[in-house]
């Protein structure tokens, strides 16, 4: 597991802020080596600085800082929609909750003990072993393997050591014949403190409006139903959906399904003060976490914006879905799968009930 040693050195760096937030960057990450296509993906380039982004290179790609936005927080990109490279759709941010303390760790929000700049450092390996913190613009490559005959590229995340003693990394991987979605799996390390959970939330939901939960037997919950009244600047109370209430595949996996209640995000009006990185561009998409494994004890949790975090502007349309998650007690090495989809919330479900999707889109 990774090491947990402290450099006698730490690299004090001046924060530069880029569309997102602050970032510990001394260099422009667009002037980085772009990544490498490698038949169907998309691998950071070797042997020189290089953006560290992994994906498919006409699907769902992901990438960390130094790339513009927040520390603590994995980009997820998604060019297929008509986006540009840079465009940040969503983010997943990693929240464990220690069972000792019940403090829930918030890896965006919490301070480096590195450099005391704000949002935990990640860093990536191709091994779930991992030094301390390797040079942050020589990113690792990803693993190509062969898996029953499908071809995957994995890639391990680690994250610096939360407040609350969790020391956790993830498995990321992305599988041929599913460019909309990734795996992403939880484990600690030996020198963690025992988790009660593992939550990896979405933290972006506003950028797509979303505003519509799909639920079992036609059911849904929309946004401005939950808060119909809530105009404040901050974020609304959690809503929670059990596992009884979630759309089911054959196979008993759990669908937690959110779209935009738009027909073209893209033509929504602003108000003035509005920033350009809130205004969404390109196609419709519909998003969603995957549990293949769910205990009876998994939610689907989300909470509300009315106005764009860190603003006062308002959201076109109204309140929507900020934060968009599913949680249940602990286990190392649970796997769901997130992804962000061209299909209509209607085609989604179509797939998962009519037994074409089984296991991920």
């Amino acid at each position: 597991m990774k090491t947990k040693i402290l450099f006698a050195i730490l690299f004090f760096v001046t924060g530069t802020y880029f569309c997102y937030g602050q970032t510990d960057l001394k260099i422009d990450p667009k002037t980085l080596a772009v990544p490498e296509e490698n038949g169907i993906w998309v691998q950071p380039a070797q042997n020189t600085k290089a953006q560290p982004i992994w994906g498919f290179a006409d699907g769902i790609r992901i990438g960390i800082a130094p790339l513009d936005g927040p520390r603590g927080l994995i980009r997820i990109y998604t060019p297929y929609l008509g986006h540009d490279n840079f465009v940040v759709t969503n983010f997943i941010a990693f929240e464990p909750i220690d069972k000792a303390k019940n403090i829930r760790g918030l890896s965006e929000l919490e301070w480096s003990e590195l450099d005391d700049v704000r949002g935990k450092r990640f860093w990536s390996s191709n091994t779930p072993e991992a030094p301390s913190f390797p040079d942050k613009y020589y990113p690792a490559h990803g693993v190509i393997s062969n898996e029953n005959g499908v071809e995957t590229l994995t890639i391990y995340l680690f994250c610096e050591t939360f407040d609350n003693g969790a020391d956790i990394y993830v498995r990321i991987k992305f599988t041929a014949g599913k460019p909309y979605e990734f795996e992403i799996t939880g484990y600690t390390t030996e020198e963690s403190d025992e988790l009660s959970r593992f939550i990896l939330t979405a933290t972006m939901g506003n950028k797509a409006r979303l505003r519509t939960l799909h639920l079992a037997n036609g059911k849904n919950k929309k946004a401005g139903q939950l808060w119909p009244t809530y105009k404040e600047s901050n974020f609304t109370e959690h809503n929670h959906t059990p596992l009884s209430e979630m759309i089911k595949d054959k196979n008993g996996g759990a669908w937690f399904i959110a779209s935009p209640d738009e027909e073209d995000p893209a033509k929504a009006v602003y108000a003035e003060d509005t920033h350009a990185h809130w205004k969404y561009t390109g196609k419709k998409a519909t998003q969603y976490w995957y549990c293949p494994k769910p205990s009876n004890e998994l939610e689907g949790v989300v909470n509300g914006r009315y106005t764009y975090w860190a603003s006062k502007s308002p959201i076109p349309g109204g309140i929507s879905y900020e934060n968009f998650e599913l949680t249940e007690p602990f286990r190392s090495g649970q796997s769901y799968v997130f992804g962000i989809t061209p299909l209509s919330w209607e085609e989604v479900i179509s797939g998962i009930t009519t037994g074409l999707t089984s296991d991920g889109l």
